[in-house]
């Protein structure tokens, strides 16, 4: 297949990307390159790049040309800075997928919307995992955005005929993640002896997806997901605190670096989904977070400091200030 990737020079979207180049795929990116957009996460990777906004219909049409299908990464992701800044994230999230989804409607392309599955919301703790005909009880701007999005697909598919389906991924990790999300910002806080911000008590719950894992999830709903469906893919629920105290095992980091500071508003205590409807299509993960899905990211991180330093500078370290300094300031 020839297929887009938009959003394909980002943390998951790179690794789809790669994934499809080393099966024979044709492989087209189109990604706008903001702040965590990096080309480096391409290298090695056969693709045509085009670099461009999805919320632009000439470029979508100029980088769609062509193409069996489209699967959509392209999206503002941190629940932080949808809480410092909405705006951004409707854009590209909602109004942005509108304009893939009418290329797709006009020009009989299959596409696959990348979701969350922080659209269900807060799920209490001790109640059963979500499945995909659960309620869409989205909590922040940015999981909100999200649902906006999944809500278009289900429209188009609906009134248009559009070939179109939703994946929904737990709390993805691995190398070349931007280091704001927790995974990254804490490991490499830690291989820095810099603090480690634990939002409120650290007892929110997660589920941890290996990035391979959450690709072979989309490439199987992709290839054999039926249209106007939605598919979980589930990781591994564990604590917040209990990750941390795995990752300053890891990294040899001293307990002294973990800061209780000033929990984010409306913080989700636990997501967990049910990813039952995709196992029966053949998906099984192949990562374990314990046995060293965790461990492997630590030791790429360690190992690739060229890679993530540049970035905790600059833009980054401005926005680190703002979510931090106050926060760090008064624990």
């Amino acid at each position: 297949m020839k297929i887009l990737v938009t959003g394909g020079a980002g943390f998951i979207g790179s690794h789809f990307a790669r994934r499809l180049a080393a099966q024979g795929d044709e492989v087209v990116v189109l990604d706008k390159l903001t702040y965590a957009g990096n080309p480096a996460n391409l290298e090695g990777v056969e693709h045509e790049f085009h670099r461009g906004d999805i919320a632009d219909p000439e470029i979508v049409a100029r980088a769609a040309n062509g193409v069996d299908a489209i699967v959509n990464f392209a999206a503002e992701t941190h629940v932080d800075r949808s809480i410092l800044g909405p705006a951004e994230f409707i854009v590209t999230d909602v109004l942005g997928t509108q304009v893939l989804l009418d290329h797709a409607r006009h020009h009989g392309k299959r596409f696959v919307q990348v979701s969350t599955d922080e659209v269900y919301g807060d799920i209490p703790l001790g109640a059963p995992a979500c499945t995909e005909d659960a309620p869409l009880r989205a909590s922040s701007p940015y999981s909100a955005s999200k649902a906006g999005g999944e809500l278009q697909v289900f429209a188009y598919v609906r009134t248009y005929g559009v070939d179109a389906l939703v994946t929904r991924g737990a709390n993805t990790y691995g190398p070349r993640q931007y280091p704001e999300k927790f995974l990254p910002l804490f490991v490499t806080n830690a291989l820095d002896g810099q603090p480690l911000p634990v939002y409120g008590d650290g007892k929110q719950r997660r589920e941890w997806l290996q990035a391979d894992d959450h690709c072979a999830g989309i490439e199987l709903a992709l290839r054999k997901g039926e249209a106007g469906n939605a598919y979980n893919i589930g990781g591994q629920e564990r604590e917040n605190l209990d990750v941390v105290r795995r990752i300053l095992d890891l990294t040899g980091a001293s307990p002294d670096l973990v800061r209780h500071v000033e929990d984010r508003p409306g913080h989700d205590r636990r997501y967990a989904v049910d990813s039952s409807k995709l196992r029966d299509l053949g998906w099984s993960p192949e990562h374990s977070f314990d046995a060293g899905g965790l461990e492997d990211m630590v030791a790429w991180y360690r190992e690739n400091r060229e890679w993530w330093e540049p970035i905790k500078s600059g833009d980054y370290r401005r926005y680190y200030e703002t979510q931090y300094a106050a926060r760090l300031g008064d624990s």
